[in-house]
C-alpha cells in the first residue's frame, strides 16, 4: 500500500505511511478499503467519521488502471460505510495543484468549500523531520 501511495504522489517527507497504516488498523473501525487485481493491490481509501464529519484519505489507485472504475466503486465502498456509521458529511483535502484528483471527486459530486485547512502535528514519527 505504500508503495502504490508513493506512485501516486501521496506521500511527503513528513509522512511515514506504514505509521498512518498501523494507526488506521489499530482503530478496527472498519474504513480502510483496499482493492486488488491478480493478488496486487491496485486501489486503497481510508475513510473516518468523527461524529460531526466523515474524512477521506489515502484515496490512491493505480495509475495502470485509473479511468477503469476501482477509484469510483472503492470511493462508493466508503461512503457506504460512513452513511452506516451515520455521517452527514464527507470532507476531504487535495492539494490545490491536483486538477486530475480535483476533477475527479468533482465527478463524484463534491464541490469547493470555502474554508481554510490548518493543520498541527502531533505526533512526529520517526522518519518526521521536526515542524
Amino acid at each position: 500500500m505504500a508503495a502504490l501511495w508513493h506512485s501516486c504522489g501521496l506521500i511527503r517527507s513528513w509522512n511515514d505511511p506504514r505509521a498512518d497504516i498501523d494507526r488506521k488498523l489499530a482503530r478496527a473501525d472498519g474504513g480502510f478499503f483496499v482493492a486488488a487485481r491478480d493478488g496486487e493491490v491496485v486501489a486503497t481509501v481510508m475513510a473516518g467519521y468523527d461524529g460531526h464529519r466523515g474524512w477521506i484519505n489515502y484515496l490512491a489507485v493505480d495509475p495502470s488502471c485509473q479511468g477503469d472504475g476501482v477509484g469510483r466503486r472503492i470511493m462508493e465502498r466508503a461512503e457506504e460505510h460512513l452513511v452506516a456509521a451515520g455521517c452527514p458529511k464527507i470532507n476531504l483535502q487535495i492539494r490545490a495543484e491536483n486538477s486530475a484528483a480535483i476533477q475527479f471527486y468533482e465527478r463524484l459530486g463534491f464541490s469547493v468549500d470555502d474554508v481554510v485547512s490548518m493543520g498541527k502535528r502531533l505526533v512526529h514519527d520517526e522518519s518526521t523531520p521536526e515542524q
